[in-house]
């Protein structure tokens, strides 16, 4: 063969041999589909078996088991438990008078779920009458509510409003309910809301609460653990029967703060304070009429406080209203106070940290969390003591030449000239500093420490209110004190005390020397008005004996009532018709920026007691930096305590024990207080009860027997007589004439 013949001959076999390799793949192709057909089938057989099976498996649970699962189904809905909220006790005063309640608020539910049920079942439209009727009655954004209804048809708890009152519910509660209604799908939520009837009354005192029922200040922080309840459940579980059961836990309302404060005497000391206020605001700068002013009624037997007042003061329905913060002085962001007062647009300026520490300022209780000097207030403590340990008798009498020496330094008196020869009672009566310096000099450091810490300067009174601060780093003890600050702890400079502390001793100094705790709750009830605690006086100690105690209730008279002495400094302080007693205090303040003592920045005040030969309560008053070109006049405290005086002791049934002159009555008539006159004199026990609801007449002088001085008019702030013809100042008391030289020094 040829080769062309051999090559198309090769390729013939090629062909061949690829033509039967197709065959044999279609062959096996053929095979391998049957087997997989047959496969599938018994695979499907096995599924429609398998199926069949589970049917058979779920008729069988359903119809043996189906108690069992549905009460487990519905057991993870919402049935299983519901809190109730316990009703915060309230806080009223002696007499039942609220402070603080806590009222019903309710918070609107919208169940958008429930609408939209009902209209599938019952083929009504529910949804816009229930829109209509909820725009209707409340003050809301329709806008927003149409929004949330259409984007979240399953919601069942939608907050439309939060607490409000039942009388702006009412009326759409009766709409829902009435037979033709429409309305579905609100339900309403009830909580309670802290509310304070009396406004500001007595806000330093009572505090406030914060919405969590967290008290914040005040009795409300203080008895947070007693005001508060315990929450109460509701639980819902299923029976055997499938039928959802309910049990009540019910909440534990908290119990009732039964207070030692009386709101009618609250509201006369806080008049009064206004009335300081509105009178020296704006005088020499522009702000309030002082830094703080502040006032405490004491009962001087059981330490009970009747009224405890500041001002400025707040809303407790509306603590961060920044009107209050308006004139007051302006603290920064550590809380430090500054030179400034604050104004609208500073308060526009301020920011977050800035404004809390502002309100927080004025939310804090002036009378038991800021301290000062206490000045010559504390010039009975010193006599207390000397009197106490034997170094004075009462007999001294001591040279002032207005000032003596110490360690380098000059101390003078408050009067520069001196007070010439001083007596024990002269000198608390003329408020002489260097008699009081040269009676510690006879005490001595060690005894003067002991009797100070005795008193309790240096140390909390653990007065039940939040806020106290504790003077311990103001005040040296006996290892660390000098001579000289011996000579100036004598009259009241060089350490630091609160209201609380200072009046708390001074009771003790007019009382026969019995430190009572003081407290400002006696008694606390529960939900049903039982009695759960009683909070009686408490005596901790005696501080000095009833015979020295009696001699500083003479001293202290005659700040006040000694009559025919010009140098006495508390005569402004005095009543109309009533003997008291106290002393008068001036103390300068520190600079605050140089850090040495201010000459034009000073605290004044006044610490009393009244009436003057049974003391039953005691009155304290202080004027922080008044708003004046002058500050250091203790008239500004004096006229305070006159002014509250004058309507508190008739108000507890104390009667006068000095007669009215016609200025006197003609004052009360003025005031519209004629009642005062009933308190003349003190009536036989049998005709107490024909007095009641007689109108008294006033007391009177015959016209004939008075000399003329009797008829001038009493200047208030001097406590002289004044000719309204010739401007010349009268003793009060005996009529003898004062020339220019009358002002009387602190």
């Amino acid at each position: 063969m040829s080769e062309r013949e051999q090559g198309r001959a090769e390729k013939n076999r090629e062909n061949r041999r690829r033509t039967g390799k197709l065959r044999d793949g279609r062959k096996q192709d053929k095979k391998f589909g049957s087997r997989m057909q047959k496969k599938l089938v018994v695979l499907y057989v096995m599924v429609l078996l398998a199926f069949a099976g589970l049917s058979l498996q779920m008729i069988r649970i359903a119809r043996d088991k189906e108690d069992e699962y549905t009460r487990r189904i519905l057991s993870q809905q919402q049935y299983d438990s519901t809190t109730l909220p316990f009703r915060r006790g309230d806080i009223v005063d002696a007499n039942g008078t609220q402070l603080a309640v806590s009222e019903n608020v309710y918070n609107v539910i919208l169940d958008v779920k429930v609408i939209r049920e009902k209209e599938k079942l019952e083929d009504k439209d529910y949804m816009e009458p229930t829109l209509r009727a909820l725009d209707q009655y409340f003050d809301l954004d329709m806008t927003a509510v149409r929004s949330y209804v259409a984007t979240h048809e399953k919601s069942a708890y939608y907050v439309l409003a939060r607490r409000l009152p039942y009388d702006q519910i009412s009326a759409f509660q009766a709409a829902m309910n009435a037979e033709d209604s429409m309305i579905r799908g609100v339900w309403f939520e009830k909580e309670y809301r802290r509310y304070y009837p009396l406004g500001s009354l007595a806000c330093d005192v009572v505090g406030f609460t914060s919405s969590d029922n967290v008290g914040a200040y005040g009795l409300e922080a203080y008895y947070n653990e007693e005001l508060n309840g315990t929450t109460g459940r509701e639980f819902g579980y299923l029976n055997d029967d499938s039928t959802l059961e309910r049990t009540v836990k019910p909440a534990e309302d908290g119990y009732t703060i039964h207070t030692t404060l009386d709101a009618n005497i609250q509201a006369i000391v806080e008049k009064y304070l206004k009335q300081f206020d509105e009178e020296h605001r704006d005088t020499a700068r522009q702000g309030n009429g002082a830094e703080n002013v502040g006032c405490i009624i004491m009962e001087v037997n059981t330490g009970r406080i009747l009224a405890m007042a500041s001002y400025p003061v707040y809303d407790l329905n509306d603590t961060r209203n920044t009107d209050a913060l308006i004139g007051s002085v302006m603290v920064d962001e550590q809380g430090n106070k500054t030179k400034q007062y604050i104004t609208p647009e500073s308060i526009a300026a301020m920011n977050d940290t800035e404004l809390y520490m502002n309100l927080n300022y004025l939310w804090k209780n002036f009378c038991i969390s800021d301290t000062f000097e206490p000045g010559s207030t504390s010039k009975p403590f010193t006599t207390a003591i000397g009197l106490e340990v034997g170094a004075i008798t009462g007999n001294e009498v001591y040279r002032c030449d207005g000032s003596l020496e110490s360690g380098g330094h000059t101390i003078r008196c408050h009067n520069e000239w001196g007070d010439g020869d001083v007596g024990v009672e002269d000198a608390i009566a003329w408020s002489c500093n260097v008699a009081l310096m040269k009676e510690a000099q006879a005490i001595g450091i060690d005894r003067f420490s002991q009797f100070q810490q005795a008193f309790n300067f240096g140390l909390r009174t653990n007065i039940d209110l939040e806020g106290e601060t504790r003077t311990a780093s103001l005040i040296l003890d006996g290892d660390h004190m000098t001579q000289t600050d011996l000579y100036t702890y004598s009259f009241g400079q060089g350490f630091n005390v609160t209201m609380i502390e200072m009046i708390t001793g001074f009771c003790s100094l007019i009382n026969g020397g019995y430190y009572y705790e003081p407290h400002m709750v006696d008694r606390i009830t529960n939900a049903s008005g039982a009695t759960v605690e009683n909070i009686e006086p408490r005596v901790l100690r005696q501080t000095i004996s009833e015979s020295t105690s009696e001699r500083i209730r003479q001293y202290c008279e005659a700040v006040v009532m000694r009559q025919g002495d010009n140098k006495i400094t508390g005569r402004t302080a005095r009543p109309a018709g009533y003997a008291i007693g106290g002393k008068t205090g001036t103390a300068q303040t520190v600079d605050r920026e140089t850090r040495e003592r201010s000459k034009t920045e000073h605290v004044v005040s006044f610490i009393g007691y009244a009436p003057a030969d049974d003391p039953q309560i005691a009155i304290y008053v202080v004027v922080d930096r008044a708003n004046a070109p002058k500050q250091d006049d203790a008239k500004f405290a004096t006229g305070i305590v006159r002014n509250v005086l004058t309507e508190v002791l008739p108000y507890l049934n104390i009667y006068m024990t000095e007669e009215l002159s016609d200025a006197e009555i003609r004052e009360l008539e003025e005031r519209k207080l004629a009642i005062t006159n009933q308190y003349t004199q003190t009536p036989e026990e049998d005709d107490l009860d024909s007095m009641q609801g007689q109108e008294p007449a006033p007391t009177q002088t015959p016209a004939a027997s008075q000399p003329a001085w009797m008829s001038f008019p009493v200047d208030f702030s001097t406590g002289h007589r004044v000719d309204p013809e010739t401007g010349k100042h009268y003793d009060p008391e005996t009529g003898d004439a004062i020339d220019g030289s009358w002002h009387a020094l602190e």
